[in-house]
């Protein structure tokens, strides 16, 4: 994997929380890391005043990489500023930004005349419906070809979450059985304790199937059904998602809200925004057709934990299964806070004649790999700087995603439940028991 050399980074809205949190000290890691090198400039730009030293001083990172950070005021003459730090090779722009600010910011760029050698990272949300991501994709496009956008989807730099594609295709074993002639179904639970917090301006107008399924969830179930790519180059994985998600079809959503919501600061008193929905879906081609696939996922629940489920059906009523007592095999994909995955399987009790018990396989990262996995903007930056698109989603993949919920937003009864308790489902399905797992790989 080669350094990073000659590259300026520029961080509209430099003054923002993604940035003190998330942005500079995943630039700060990289660069202790000696994976981007001396010759390289941050610029932080906004509507603040700020000198060097007080922006410098704004971050908990090393006085060493301190020193290659800048800032500049708006963007009208940062083209000559950044050329004034020297000449750089490859210029990449992150928009820290508002959604509603990101094509006049993107306009602004283009304006000061950089070349082609700049690529725009844009942070989710990528539009509200189907209509405004068709929209920003063509407003992106008058001012940049699609090869310099990187829309991130900051799940897909999970490792968990990149450990699927090894799983299925680096394992001959799962492979066969990766159909609906032995999956039962496909379950997905994403769920966190905090409420909103102090988010009502962005949430209390978006919702969670916004703020999670239409990104996050549907690119997870992707990786996990979709067709092998013919190769690992960014536009064959892309292709494979878009065709899974254009065979998905959403069947059925509930939505809730917690008791306290309407309580929080921001929110309107009448909101009937959801802050928890589940969503049942099939997946209609050859390999899954039949088989449900379930969503569930909310805030001020219980618990905080994102995993998959794939359950596979029950063995015959034959030999040690006679009276139907063994339980169906099943794979949990742990994809935070503790990564792993987890194989249940019926093994002889010792000692004891034909008694069945359930056991388990386990992979956990912490136990396998020693030091700390990279955070996933550590991940995102690095393939940003070097023009590996592989982990962000192309415009079609957006739109594609987003077509699915035409019609299906907002819509229906919102149900209240207790602020820390999970809502009782209204599927008849029997949800694999994730609470089980959550201490596995802890």
């Amino acid at each position: 994997m080669k350094n990073i050399h000659n590259c300026a980074i520029i961080i509209a809205g430099a003054s923002g929380d993604l940035a003190k949190r998330k942005l500079i000290p995943a630039l700060d890691a990289l660069y202790k890391q000696g994976k981007i090198c001396n010759n390289i400039a941050v610029i932080g730009t906004g509507r603040s005043n700020f000198t060097n030293e007080q922006f410098r001083s704004s971050f908990a990172i090393s006085d060493d990489f301190a020193s290659h950070l800048h800032y500049y005021k708006n963007t009208a003459g940062i083209k000559q500023f950044i050329e004034a730090l020297g000449q750089f090779s490859k210029i990449v722009i992150f928009l820290s930004l508002p959604p509603s600010a990101y094509a006049v910011a993107a306009k602004e760029f283009a304006d000061e005349r950089f070349e082609q050698q700049v690529s725009i990272v844009i942070e989710k949300p990528f539009g509200y419906d189907y209509a405004s991501a068709k929209l920003l994709n063509s407003q992106l496009a008058e001012y940049y070809d699609e090869s310099q956008i990187l829309r991130i989807d900051h799940y897909l730099a999970k490792e968990a979450v990149q450990n699927i594609m090894v799983f299925r295709y680096g394992n001959t074993v799962f492979n066969p059985v990766w159909n609906s002639h032995y999956v039962e179904s496909i379950q997905i639970n994403a769920i966190e304790q905090l409420t909103i917090i102090e988010r009502a301006g962005y949430f209390d107008k978006s919702g969670i199937i916004r703020d999670m399924v239409q990104n996050h969830l549907l690119q997870l179930l992707a990786l996990l059904t979709m067709e092998a790519p013919v190769t690992l180059n960014p536009h064959d994985v892309k292709m494979q998602k878009i065709c899974l998600l254009n065979s998905i079809k959403i069947e059925e959503i509930h939505r809730y809200q917690y008791d306290t919501y309407r309580g929080e600061n921001g929110v309107d008193s009448e909101s009937t925004t959801e802050t928890f929905a589940e969503i049942r879906l099939s997946i209609n081609n050859m390999r899954w057709a039949g088989i449900p696939v379930y969503i569930r996922t909310g805030k001020a629940v219980h618990r905080k934990g994102t995993e998959i489920g794939v359950r596979f059906k029950a063995p015959p009523k034959v030999l040690f299964n006679e009276n139907g007592d063994i339980p169906a095999n099943q794979i949990i994909f742990k994809i935070q806070p503790a990564e792993g995955i987890v194989l249940d399987i019926a093994t002889k009790t010792p000692g004891a004649d034909e008694q069945i018990s359930p056991t388990y396989m386990n992979f956990c990262y912490n136990q396998n790999f020693t030091g700390n996995n990279p955070e996933a903007y550590q991940k995102l930056l690095f393939d940003a700087l070097r023009g590996d698109h592989t982990l962000f989603v192309s415009a079609e993949e957006t739109e594609t995603a987003w077509k699915l919920f035409e019609g299906k937003l907002d819509r229906g009864d919102v149900v209240h439940y207790t602020t820390g308790k999970l809502p009782q489902s209204k599927f008849d399905i029997r949800w694999i028991d994730f609470d089980y797992y959550a201490n596995f790989c802890a």
